[in-house]
């Protein structure tokens, strides 16, 4: 072999081993940098002598890097998800906030006045039971209402963020295809690097794949796991936009989509969240899951209980001798014109009174089907939960009322609320409003009066027997159902109008007669056996809005007065009616199939329940996914990883061949200078 040959081996061993040197330290120096990926540079045997230098490139395990992607992305929904949920729950566990303590005191006072029914000092520990009561659920829902503004926030933030990092992985994209077609040998390290980076912090905000170019060397395309495109392999890319539709304060994910010159058409594509994945799928599931939910669940009990000891407070006397009056003011709220219905439109829904215990935690989608004289004559009702779908029924169907016939004024819709169309325009078939009942009302509720003496405590019917009565039969209970005027036979002036029933008088032990004021018989029953509502069994029109029961046995002959419960003021029955209330079941549950109703200590303790237990389950997968990307970033950092024992081993072994090498060229200048000498 000669001398040059030797010159040419030498040589290519020096630089071969230079190569691994150079690319060896550059892992050491880098050992440290996040988002450095180990590289390697790979070396041939020449084909004429020597050695060749071949590719430097990065080692990447694909798999490893789409597994701790994933792992990635579970961590991020998992965290975002869990650390809201247990922040509500927290406060909720907080006695402080608690409904159920207020609960418990409100109900304990009522008892309290009830033994003493004209002890004003009671009464007024009552009144203030019952705004201490609201407070609490006024701060509940206050506290919601700003952390879903909160999340409205966050959510504008992290599409900022995701869109710029959709924005630079396509530049990316373009500049790493740019570098390959310059240098076909080594790889753009540093921007795959970049990319990658920029591609695992996108897969903590979403779950997306990626997946390499078949047409453009190094560039990948990136999809959203529900398919949709974000970074397409030429470098172009489309980005999210937040909107609202009727509810201005709920915030919607689609994406624009941008082909430029492309033949496809831009589109903008509804995104639907829950499927999204990472830290924004996470607060998205927090907000129709938990946020949205629990809202309307303290909107429903504060609704379902104001509404339900006004009804009760209604149906007796208070200290000034007369009919009893809402204790709480449930407000109106107005229904939201979706984006598409433009006009002079007022849409006013109310809770029906007396129908509280019927109210659902749905929203209303309200679509007008048919118009007439501009006012809509026809309405079709959705039912929606929180997050906007519709909800199903026990067969899993939306629940939809069709063809639902409405008139001018308010209208009586299911689910214990009534609506209003009004304003300046004509209403035209299609318009579409929303009404959410439940959303904030419980921020708005108020007392609606401060004096004691307003608590109707004593029924504002009194029956007794008469003296000479000579059966075994009294009275043992009196009952009333509706004291309207108009709608029964109170006056609204502390008295019974003169055509209500005022005396039975029994004919026999099975034969009775109502009498009126006036002594005129309204109705009479014979063959009776049973002396319960003995006004119902008479079926008197109208209902006097109330009755009563006796027990015992009655003779011919006797009888029983009935008139207005005039000075009654000791008198606590109605006192007792609302304390029992606390064991009705008077909320309606939505939720479930059946529709059970529940007291409102239970449907609380659902409420806090249910929530407990998902941000339990939370935690628990949360630790048990970060275990999973512990692994996942481990066997990623076996492969690409930077080992410092690994390469300082390397630095030793080429530090070697270079010397080794170097020997052999400085061993071939010898022979060359021998030879130079010979000739002369």
């Amino acid at each position: 072999m000669s001398s040059v040959d030797l010159f040419s081996l030498a040589t290519s061993g020096v630089n071969a081993s230079s190569k691994l040197l150079q690319t060896t330290s550059n892992n050491i120096a880098n050992v440290n940098t996040p988002g450095y990926v180990r590289e390697r540079t790979e070396l041939q045997n020449s084909q004429v002598f020597g050695v060749e230098i071949g590719n430097t490139e990065r080692i990447i395990n694909v798999f490893a890097q789409n597994q701790l992607r994933r792992d990635i992305t579970s961590v991020g929904e998992l965290e975002a998800f869990s650390s809201k949920t247990a922040a509500i729950d927290n406060l909720l566990a907080s006695e402080a906030n608690s409904i159920s303590q207020g609960l418990s005191e409100y109900f304990a006072a009522l008892q309290t006045a009830a033994d003493d029914p004209t002890n004003l000092a009671s009464r007024d520990q009552v009144l203030g039971k019952s705004e201490s009561l609201y407070q609490r659920m006024k701060t509940l829902s206050d506290y919601m209402l700003e952390k879903e503004e909160e999340l409205n926030l966050e959510f504008t933030s992290m599409v900022n963020r995701a869109n710029t990092l959709i924005g630079n992985i396509g530049d990316l994209n373009r500049n790493i295809v740019i570098a390959n077609g310059n240098n076909t040998s080594d790889q753009p390290s540093a921007l795959l690097n970049e990319r990658d980076q920029a591609i695992d912090e996108l897969a903590s905000i979403m779950g997306i794949t990626v997946k390499e170019s078949t047409t453009q060397n190094g560039a990948v395309t990136i999809n959203l796991t529900s398919g949709e495109s974000l970074v397409l392999e030429n470098g172009a890319f489309n980005l999210f936009e937040l909107n609202t539709n009727a509810d201005l304060t709920f915030k919607q994910l689609k994406l624009e989509t941008n082909f430029g010159s492309q033949t496809k058409a831009d589109a903008s594509i509804r995104i639907v969240e829950d499927d999204l994945g990472g830290a924004l799928g996470g607060l998205f599931g927090y907000r129709n899951e938990i946020l949205g939910p629990a809202m309307r669940d303290v909107g429903q009990l504060s609704v379902a209980f104001a509404d339900a000891m006004n009804t009760q407070n209604k149906l007796g006397m208070d200290l000034d001798g007369q009919l009893g009056s809402n204790i709480f003011d449930i407000p109106s709220f107005r229904g939201l014109a979706y984006s598409d219905t433009n006009g002079d439109y007022v849409v006013t829904a109310q809770i029906t009174e007396g129908k509280g215990a019927e109210l659902t935690d749905a929203d209303y989608k309200i679509e007008v089907t048919a118009v007439t004289a501009g006012v809509p004559s026809q309405i079709e009702i959705t039912l929606l939960n929180a997050d906007g779908t519709p909800k199903k029924d026990a067969s899993g169907n939306d629940i939809i009322y069709s063809n639902y016939a409405v008139t001018a004024g308010f209208n009586g819709l299911p689910g214990g609320i009534e609506v209003d169309f009004s304003g300046t325009d004509p209403y035209t078939v299609g318009n579409e409003f929303l009404i959410q009942p439940t959303k904030d009302i419980a921020s708005k509720i108020t007392l609606e009066t401060n004096r004691p003496e307003d608590l109707a405590f004593a029924s504002p019917v009194r029956a007794g027997a008469n003296n000479t009565n000579l059966g075994s039969a009294n009275v043992i209970d009196v009952t009333v159902s509706n004291t309207e005027v108009g709608a029964s036979a109170f006056d609204g002036a502390g008295g019974l109008l003169n055509s209500a029933p005022a005396q039975i008088n029994f004919t026999a032990a099975d034969t009775y007669d109502v009498v009126d004021g006036s002594g005129n018989v309204l109705a009479t029953v014979t063959g009776t056996t049973d002396l319960t509502n003995l006004i119902s069994q008479a079926g008197i029109s109208p209902d006097p809005g109330f009755d009563l029961s006796l027990d015992g046995v009655p003779k011919a002959g006797d009888s029983f007065s009935i008139s207005y419960n005039t000075d009654g003021f000791n008198d606590n029955s109605n006192a007792l009616n609302l304390a029992a209330i606390q064991n009705e079941n008077t909320v309606q549950v939505s939720s479930e199939a059946t529709n059970t109703p529940r007291t409102f200590q239970d449907a609380y303790a659902s409420m806090v329940g249910r929530i407990g237990e998902d941000a339990s389950m939370a935690k628990v997968t949360l630790a048990s996914a970060e275990a999973m990307k512990v692994q996942s970033q481990n066997w990623f950092e076996s492969v690409s990883g930077v080992s410092l024992d690994e390469e300082a081993a390397n630095l030793i072994k080429y530090q070697q061949s270079y010397a080794a090498a170097a020997r052999i060229l400085s061993t071939a200048q010898e022979l060359f200078n021998t030879i130079l000498q010979s000739a002369r």
